[in-house]
């Protein structure tokens, strides 16, 4: 007799005890303390505790030692405690990376499609007739015989121009980015966890950029009452201030970066979660953290559309749903002729990554 057998369902038991599976969970924690492996290892010591994550055979202390001795963990002399090292910092860069550009190709937007064709240098699914100038490695060969043979049969075999079928490629060129993170105090507030997330979009974005996408460059740029660069592997030990939101500094320094770059595609990405609060005027800050105040805002808008006179498009994905501070990214956006993203902490890193290479396969003439 056909049909199917239903047996109770007895779930794997979830692998343990294992360097790997520590590894992974170690990885994520670091992000969240900041690259502090002693608080890291002290956390991974409660998770143990609750869900018996290690076992007789593989303990704690274990784990430890293998961390480093596989390069993953050294001693501070300074004090005695453990600290990462530059292994460390970039496996959690390719973890990002991983757990981003993974989630993107199992969405619906991971197509990375290009409204410019012809010459390119990767190839795309459009398809159409061959016209005169098009090169011969662009001629898909076994489509155009299989168009000869439905025109002109196969008896007598014939291939003519109008068989011909050409691969459409997408353009894609050299693109500068800054991507600017906001650290001020709001970051942290409201029981809501914001700079972990932009932390790993940039880990993530800059692992993309240096193993793929070489020849391109990225700048990271922080802002709080003031406005800083920071280096790669900054990143994994990024926190926030007590800061207000300088976005007029933060601007400023990212355009003063791209003008030394000599690529024709410019772009400054913006993750921000409020509006800007302060200046810095003759050495010294004004702030004003009540409503939208018209001093900051107005100077922050010229400054929007100076990027704009440089060829500079600035794309803010703005983590709140305030609507007053919605409306003042939409006049931001305008004024710069950039773009506006609403996104929440968990689709962040598909829009930046989508925008991204969106943005590089587009030509300047």
């Amino acid at each position: 007799m056909r049909g199917f057998h239903f047996s109770k369902y007895i779930p794997n038991a979830l692998p343990n005890g294992g360097f790997d599976e520590l590894l992974k969970l170690f990885m994520e924690l670091l992000q969240y303390t900041a690259g502090d492996a002693m608080e890291a290892l002290a956390w991974l010591n409660e998770l143990d505790k609750q869900y018996h994550i290690t076992n007789d055979d593989y303990g704690m202390g274990d784990f430890i030692q293998d961390l480093k001795d596989k390069g993953y963990l050294s001693d501070d002399p300074a004090n005695g405690a453990f600290r990462i090292t530059a292994k460390s910092e970039q496996a959690i860069r390719q973890s990002a990376l991983e757990e981003i550009f993974g989630k993107l190709r199992k969405s619906g937007r991971g197509n990375h499609s290009s409204n410019l064709s012809g010459l390119g240098e990767e190839k795309n699914a459009d398809r159409r007739e061959y016209q005169y100038g098009d090169s011969l490695d662009q001629i898909d060969m076994t489509a155009s015989i299989h168009n000869a043979q439905i025109n002109h049969g196969i008896g007598n075999f014939t291939l003519t121009e109008r068989d011909l079928e050409v691969e459409e490629r997408d353009y894609k060129t050299l693109t500068s980015t800054v991507l600017m993170i906001d650290i001020s105090h709001s970051m942290i507030l409201y029981g809501e966890d914001r700079i972990t997330p932009a932390k790993k979009v940039a880990m993530a974005l800059a692992e993309l950029i240096s193993t793929r996408y070489p020849k391109d460059t990225l700048d990271i740029v922080v802002f709080g009452n003031d406005a800083w660069p920071i280096t790669i592997k900054d990143l994994p030990y990024l926190q926030v201030g007590p800061y207000h939101t300088n976005t007029l500094a933060g601007l400023e320094l990212a355009a003063d970066l791209l003008r030394r770059r000599k690529t024709h595609n410019k772009q400054i990405f913006m993750i921000t979660d409020g509006k800007p609060t302060c200046l810095k005027e003759n050495g010294r800050y004004y702030k004003n953290s009540v409503g939208l105040d018209r001093k900051v805002v107005n100077k922050t808008l010229n400054m929007a559309a100076q990027c704009k006179r440089l060829n500079i498009p600035i794309t803010t994905f703005m983590i709140a749903r305030d609507p007053y501070l919605q409306q003042f990214v939409r006049q931001f956006t305008e004024t710069n002729g950039g773009k506006a993203f609403y996104s929440s902490l968990q689709g962040l890193g598909e829009y930046i990554f989508e925008d991204y290479i969106r943005n590089r396969r587009k030509t300047v003439r």
